[in-house]
């Protein structure tokens, strides 16, 4: 993961413009492809928004197998940034935005998904705990716009780290969800077409595309565009 926040600017600048609803502000990053930096522009940019946070920051992991964001902050990956501190529950009394099928067990499914602040952060991160589940359950991604608007209610700013489209089409399901939708693309790599595709399968599940990060120009990142 890689820290790029300098490179940022341009994007701070226009999510900083987007009105939600009620609220603080929900914005997803997502990409068509694997490696193509999604998770480090998602944190980078979390960074910047619990600096300038009069409450806290959010990431939300949408990768609930790996937990990339908390593992990254929790082995110290990220520049300049804290440890996870102890599990918080991030059920928030809402409808929950995953449901468990299989053999039944004594799990809380409540309490499935935690956040950790970020030490010297007013930053969050969401974790998983799929170490909890009985062997043969199986966990799947839900809309819940109930603990959207409750986490809307808990923080300014609410980042999504949704998964590629490349492993997996479940972080469409939540491009509604939010105020816009950033798209990252791998500069010397990612055919247009795939970014167009991209773009129309956000806009055909209610999602606005804000932006689009170019990543990995000259081992940075830039901003490129902007759709309506």
């Amino acid at each position: 993961m890689r820290d790029l926040r300098q490179d940022l600017s341009s994007l701070w600048r226009i999510a900083a413009q987007v009105q939600p609803a009620k609220g603080g502000r929900v914005i997803l990053f997502m990409s068509a492809h694997k490696g193509e930096g999604t998770s480090s522009v998602a944190a980078s940019f979390a960074m910047i928004a619990a600096s300038r946070a009069a409450r806290t920051a959010w990431i939300v992991d949408l990768d609930i197998r790996r937990n990339y964001q908390y593992t990254s902050f929790a082995q110290g990956i990220v520049k300049d940034a804290g440890r996870p501190g102890h599990a918080l529950d991030a059920s928030l009394g809402a409808e929950q935005i995953y449901t468990v099928a299989g053999h039944e067990t004594d799990v809380s499914y409540g309490k499935l998904l935690n956040a950790h602040q970020i030490e010297g952060q007013r930053l969050l991160v969401t974790r998983f705990r799929s170490d909890r589940l009985a062997p043969g359950q199986k966990v799947q991604l839900r809309t819940a716009p109930g603990w959207w608007s409750a986490l809307r209610a808990a923080a300014d700013w609410v980042i999504i780290d949704a998964p590629c489209l490349e492993r997996t089409r479940a972080g469409l399901a939540f491009v509604a969800q939010a105020d816009g939708v950033v798209l990252v693309v791998k500069a010397d790599d990612t055919p247009a077409a795939d970014v167009t595709a991209l773009r129309q399968d956000v806009e055909a599940h209610g999602g606005t595309v804000i932006g689009v990060v170019m990543n990995r120009v000259q081992d940075d990142a830039r901003l490129a565009g902007r759709f309506g």
